[in-house]
Parts: C-alpha cells; structure tokens; sequence
C-alpha cells in the first residue's frame, strides 16, 4: 500500500450510502465445490515474501526474481499472456521495471469481450539503508498476501473455466512508487478501447478485522460493489470502515488509476484496519506473522463474489449517482 495516507489529515467521516444496505441478500448464491487450499496458499506467499526477493522494490534484482516467479506461476496454471508476453513494462520509470499481466478469455461469445480486472501489487519498498539485524522489507501483507489472493483465483478460473467475462490478472509494480505501474497500464488500455466492468484490487489481507464482516472497500459509496458482493456470497463479506472514507483510501491504490481512466466501478478489497496490524511498511512484515487459515478462508469466501462478477448476463455492479 503507498505510503501516504497516515500523514493526511482527519476529513469527514460520513457516507452517502447506507451501510446496514450491505447486509441485504436477495438471491440465493451460487455453490462452488472448489477448495482453495491452505498449503497452496502459505507456500505462494512464503516463497513471494521471502529474502530471496529483497523486499521487491521496484527497478531492483529483488523484484526481477520476483516477475520470473509470477510469470512461471502463470505459465503452469495455463494463463495466456495479454500482451505479446506476460511482462508490461512501465513506460513511467527510469529503469526497467513490468507489470505482469495475464488473461483468461470468456467462454460466452458476447460477454468476454466485457473484462473484470483482478488485480494487485507485487511490488514493495526493499531493502533499509541503515545497519540493523533485519534490513529486509519482505512486504508480507504488503501487498504479496494481495498478490496471493489474486493467484489463487488465477488458479481456480484456469480450472473450472467458470468466467463468461474475460478476466485480466494484473501484478502492478511500481505501486509504493506513486501507483506508476497501473498508471502506465490504463494507458495503454484506453488506446485498445479496453471495454472494462469492473476491477476489485486486494491489498493487505494477511490479516484479520476483529468485527462483524470480513473485509472492507474502498471507496465504499461510489458504486453498489460493496451491496452486490455480499448477494453474491451470502454473507455480510464487506462492511463500511469509517478510517477508509477518513484517510480517502480510495485514491491510495492501484483501483484508482484505473476508475480515474474508465470511470467504471474499481475498488480495493482489504482487511488491514489501522488497528490489527503494527508492521506496515516495517521489516517485521513477514510470512510468520500472516494468518493463513484467514487468507484461505478469505479467498474461498471471494470465490462465489468473483464468479458472479465474471458470468452475470448483465451489469450488475454500477457506479452510483
């Protein structure tokens, strides 16, 4: 997550939608048998946070390793590049530095030319420039629990072939920069005339809220993702979090280059509430202090959500007036 929302000031903590609205069902979910599993999980996120990458800061050896480990992880789970390969390179930064992108086509002839972004960033603030014990950033729950999520459902639509809509899966470096990497890529999105529903981007989800849903959006009154959602689980998955509208997090991911282009419905899915986690941007955040069976069990409740985003046969998820 970029690091600049704690310096703002304190702004208004109201919300235009109603947040009780959210807990509203009005159809059945869909049933999915598949199991995300829990082994699967942890070894992704260890290998991704670990030393080996150096903190994955952007430009750097650390973060090159890293574009090899998420290429190869598309590679194998039979996701085709979007582009000519799966690296974007950032046409915004003074070294080389990629996005990894990859894509699975719809299987209706009409909606996958409609695409759902899932998306997160791989990308972290490397190594500290001062001498102590542990110099590594590793960027655990920053954002490589994100980049898990994301793989995870890589992982399941490549299998089940579930997606009417196209999906792109994004891997955005650059993020702890200044959003460069998504920055670049809507750009040249919008020169394809890039017909985008919707994007959800999952930043810091290594650990969980202690309240009465799981996790929060950003942005939580500029469209109906947050109520939709919750239909399609079954459960209050997504609640209002007032710090979320007091630090305008919206504006602090990679979800808002991409509404800043399309002006469709993008918004960030996270679990980080200023209360729950005491290493943001710190070297202490690393694969021993995630929870696991919190991730599994979040990614699992997701899956319901993303299947519908990426097969209702109209669009459902709407910016709001």
């Amino acid at each position: 997550m970029k690091k600049c929302y704690f310096l703002l000031p304190f702004v208004f903590l109201a919300c235009k939608s109603n947040p009780s609205a959210v807990s509203e069902q009005t159809s059945k979910p869909i049933e999915i048998t598949y199991e995300v599993k829990k082994a699967e999980v942890s070894d992704f996120l260890k290998h991704l946070s670990s030393d080996d990458f150096e903190g994955r800061e952007t430009g750097t050896k650390g973060i090159e390793k890293a574009a090899i480990f998420l290429e190869d992880f598309f590679r194998k789970n039979n996701v085709k590049p979007y582009f000519d390969t799966y690296r974007d390179t950032l046409t915004n930064f003074d070294k080389p530095a990629y996005n990894i992108v990859g894509v699975l086509e719809g299987t209706d002839p009409k909606l996958k030319k409609e695409f759902v972004v899932l998306s997160a960033h791989y990308d972290h603030i490397g190594v500290e420039n001062k001498q102590q014990a542990d110099v590594i950033n590793n960027g655990a729950n920053d954002d490589a629990s994100g980049v898990t999520a994301v793989a995870e459902m890589a992982k399941y639509f490549a299998k089940t072939k579930s997606n009417k809509r196209s999906i792109l899966f994004v891997f955005f470096a650059g993020e702890e920069k200044g959003l460069l990497g998504s920055k670049s890529l809507v750009e040249k999105l919008k020169k394809q005339d890039f017909n985008l529903y919707a994007q959800l981007n999952i930043e810091m989800i290594g650990v969980p809220m202690k309240r009465d849903y799981l996790a929060y959006i950003t942005g939580f009154d500029k469209s109906n993702m947050a109520e939709k959602i919750n239909e399609y689980t079954g459960k209050k998955t997504i609640g209002f979090l007032p710090k979320e509208a007091e630090y305008e997090l919206f504006y602090r991911s990679d979800n808002y280059s991409f509404y800043n282009v399309f002006k469709k419905p993008c918004q960030s899915i996270s679990t980080f509430d200023f209360e729950n986690f005491d290493y943001y941007h710190h070297v202490s955040d690393e694969f021993k202090v995630m929870n696991i069976p919190h991730m599994t069990s979040f990614i699992q409740e997701f899956l319901s959500a993303v299947t519908e985003i990426a097969t209702t046969p109209t669009e459902e998820i709407t910016m709001n007036k």
